[in-house]
């Protein structure tokens, strides 16, 4: 397997990063929000103030996006690259419907449940973006501890209420 570099494509770099960034967008307007959330519940210890979760958030949807290009527009083989990209997006449809399932229908169990499921997409996804390009698996690893830190939060919420 060759791990040389392509040239870069801006558009298509462009178009990951936006479908990642749109992903999180929708997912948010789907769910209604969260401002008024918290506030219905029973805080847990190290709830950061809620300015700070769509910064983070658009951070690690445009690093998702950077990393899923970077594999895609490696030189391994097509079946690698195929299955990684396969496990992305599926991990990308799961952090989409978390939201909803928390913050639009309040299912807080059945939300700790899809946030578990999304820990072990990512794992996958970022095992398999190492052994492609190393980078782009490491890339994710920010998201992951923040998917650790979530799956925290939800856990808690639900355990507190």
């Amino acid at each position: 397997m060759n791990n040389e570099k392509k040239k870069i494509n801006i558009v298509e770099l462009f178009i990951y990063i936006v479908s990642a960034e749109l992903a999180g967008a929708l997912s948010a307007l789907f769910s209604g929000g969260f401002g008024d959330f918290f506030v219905k519940y029973r805080e847990p210890p190290l709830l950061p103030p809620a300015w700070l979760f769509p910064a983070v958030w658009t951070v690690l949807y445009a690093v998702m996006g950077i990393s899923a290009y970077m594999i895609k527009n490696s030189r391994a083989y097509d079946d690698d690259i195929n299955s990684a990209l396969k496990t992305y997006w599926s991990q990308l449809f799961v952090n989409f419907s978390w939201s909803i399932v928390f913050f639009g229908f309040e299912k807080l169990w059945l939300a700790a449940g899809i946030i578990i499921f999304l820990f072990t997409l990512i794992i996958k996804m970022t095992v398999d973006f190492r052994r492609i390009r190393p980078l782009a698996g490491n890339l994710n690893i920010p998201y992951l501890i923040w998917v650790i830190f979530a799956a925290y939060l939800n856990i808690a919420i639900a355990v507190l209420n």
